[in-house]
């Protein structure tokens, strides 16, 4: 029997390979001789550089920039196995996880040290880059990435505006004669399965900015920012990214690669697929195991477990979904060719507990579903 296992990883419990090889153990305790493929993969958020660098061979490099409270953090870029084809993970820059419950406030958390990723990726002599957007504390529009590659925001006075949401407002003039020369001749492919707007009730302020510390007053006013940067770009560019969908995407920073930068956006899940092999991977498979740490009607959005299916349903092929706790909604799932969803959990536990025995659990679920299906299987 093949089998291919392809999730995503269980937020801050195990990664997607680590999840992949527990579900291969849970697999060959009942199937000792089940051929089995390990595709790790990832939706356009954590995860997606490991998923990319692993399956192309490539490396990673280390990079020191400004993280989003305005302090040095260690962060990353990757660059595939062609050695053309940089991935940036933006959350390793000016992520949500690199701040604390407390410090969460996207009216000063920048965006600029993504903008100096991409700009050491430009020193190095990438001109290829995939950006995964995903998990990012930053409500800025985009701005601070835009400073770090060279471009001036700049205030009635003249003078360039400081970091985080808070300023979008105070922005009259935009002066682009800095602005990186290089991003001209690159192409840069954003994975993202957001497709709200930049402003208004479903834009990137009052949706995704509660999750970044934002209060409903807050909201509101980092919405008017933005409704204001958007009139300064239409301003100086002719574009109105104001309601483009995938505009809104992590704090608003879609809008502007939308603006200024040879882009175009793509599903998260889809561009991974692609990169890892996962459709040529398919042909010929049995079965399909894919998960992550939470299922519910989200999952429909374009995440993992549901791109997934799509590509095995297209062949008939079977997948059941682990998840770490399932939520509500998830019968809608079924039509996108998920067999099956399991959750790990075998028993009252903590989460903490559950997030510590996710290998074990992951292992023992396998190995409990497949003995179910082959079971029926054989009945059959």
């Amino acid at each position: 029997m093949k089998i291919v296992i392809a999730p995503d990883s269980f937020k801050g419990s195990v990664s997607a390979m680590e999840a992949a090889i527990a579900i291969e153990k849970g697999i060959k305790r009942y199937l000792t001789d089940a051929q089995t493929l390990l595709i790790p993969v990832a939706d356009g958020g954590e995860g997606t550089l490991d998923s990319l660098v692993a399956a192309t061979g490539g490396k990673r490099v280390p990079v020191t920039v400004t993280g989003p409270l305005g302090s040095p953090v260690a962060a990353e870029y990757g660059l595939l196995g062609d050695g053309k084809t940089c991935v940036i993970e933006m959350a390793s820059a000016s992520g949500l996880y690199l701040i604390s419950p407390e410090e969460r406030n996207p009216l000063v958390t920048t965006t600029y040290g993504t903008g100096e990723l991409i700009r050491q990726a430009l020193d190095d002599g990438c001109r290829r880059f995939i950006l995964a957007i995903g998990g990012s504390a930053t409500n800025d529009g985009g701005a601070g990435m835009l400073q770090a590659l060279g471009m001036k925001l700049l205030n009635a006075k003249g003078e360039p505006i400081g970091f985080g949401g808070g300023e979008l407002q105070q922005i009259t003039a935009i002066d682009d004669s800095g602005f990186d020369r290089r991003i001209a001749e690159a192409s840069f492919l954003i994975a993202t399965d957001v497709q709200n707007p930049l402003v208004g009730p479903n834009g990137a302020s009052h949706v995704f900015g509660p999750q970044k510390g934002a209060t409903p007053e807050m909201a509101a006013s980092l919405d008017e920012g933005m409704s204001h940067w958007a009139d300064v770009i239409e301003a100086k560019t002719g574009m109105r990214i104001h309601d483009r969908p995938g505009a809104g995407a992590a704090g608003g920073i879609g809008g502007a690669f939308q603006a200024f930068f040879p882009a175009a956006m793509r599903r998260g899940i889809d561009v991974v697929i692609e990169y890892t092999g996962l459709r040529d991977a398919l042909q010929g498979a049995d079965l399909v195991f894919t998960g992550e740490g939470q299922i519910d009607f989200q999952t429909a959005s374009g995440k993992t477990p549901m791109g997934v299916a799509q590509e095995a349903q297209k062949l008939g092929i079977p997948v059941f979904v682990l998840a770490g706790s399932i939520g509500r909604g998830i019968s809608e799932l079924y039509q996108y060719g998920i067999t099956g969803i399991h959750s790990i959990v075998n028993a009252p536990m903590t989460l903490q507990e559950a997030m510590q025995r996710a290998p074990e659990l992951l292992e023992e679920r396998s190995e409990q579903v497949l003995r179910t299906y082959d079971g029926k299987a054989r009945l059959s």
